[in-house]
This record gives C-alpha cells, sequence and structure tokens, in this order.
C-alpha cells in the first residue's frame, strides 16, 4: 500500500479525547460550553460549534439544575462525527418536557432542545465512582 495513503487512512481513524471536571456550580455551564468550543476550533471543526455549545450547555444546566454534584464532561472526536458525554451523580434518568401546543414554556425545555438539533442522544450507565449516569450526545462532523 501506497505510505501516503496508509497514513490518510490512520488519520481518518485518529480519535480525540478529552474531558473536564465540572464543579457544582452555576459557572460550570459555560466553562464546559467555552470547552467544547475551543476543542472544536483547534480541529477546525467550526461547523460543529454552535449546536455543539447549545448541546452541551443544556446537558451541563441540567446537572447544576437537578443534581447536588460534580459533574464529568467528555468530548470524543474523530473524523465522522462528536460524542459528547456529561456524568453525573444522580441515578434519576433525566425527563423530555413537551410543552402542549399552545403553552409557552420559560424553562425546561432543555433536552427536547437537545433532541431537535443532535443527531442522536441518550442516557448511558455511568457507574464510574461516583457518577451514576451519563447523557450523551452526537453530531455528524459532515466534514
Amino acid at each position: 500500500m501506497d505510505p501516503a495513503r496508509r497514513a490518510a487512512h490512520r488519520l481518518d481513524q485518529l480519535v480525540h479525547e478529552y474531558s473536564l471536571f465540572a464543579s457544582a456550580d452555576a459557572t460550570s455551564p459555560r466553562v464546559c460550553r467555552d470547552f467544547v468550543r475551543a476543542v472544536l476550533f483547534t480541529h477546525g471543526r467550526e461547523p460543529l460549534v454552535m449546536p455543539a455549545a447549545l448541546c452541551t450547555s443544556e446537558l451541563v444546566t441540567n446537572v447544576h439544575l437537578h443534581t447536588k454534584g460534580t459533574a464529568i464532561l467528555r468530548v470524543r472526536l474523530n473524523s465522522a462525527r462528536l460524542h459528547v458525554s456529561v456524568f453525573d451523580e444522580s441515578p434519576d434518568p433525566p425527563v423530555v418536557a413537551r410543552p402542549a401546543a399552545e403553552a409557552v414554556a420559560c424553562w425546561g425545555r432543555g433536552l427536547a432542545l437537545v433532541e431537535e438539533v443532535a443527531d442522536a442522544w441518550g442516557v448511558a450507565d455511568g457507574r464510574a465512582g461516583r457518577y451514576a449516569k451519563g447523557v450523551w450526545f452526537e453530531l455528524r462532523s459532515g466534514g
């Protein structure tokens, strides 16, 4: 096999993984959102920045509002997709709120936004030390 072709193949398979511990604090959604943005800008994935920042902010805000503990943010990026997970200490499953068609909801729509923006999302059993679950989303890279 041509060495240049082999090198390109390896680059396509390259996975970048990052983790961030977020304190149980009102600043955590912004810090995590900015962290994901920095990862994407660093790797030249500008088209993913806005949807990834929105989804990350929603997931970390849910941890801040609905649990009392810290969170772990994990970012996994390869040529095909971005996968972001937010692990927290609460075993309670997240709830997707869907207000009635004519109702105006001022809050509680975070997971519905994630569901709308992300290509996929879900809940993973965290069971890693004190972390009980992880809520994740994926965005296809498109490039």
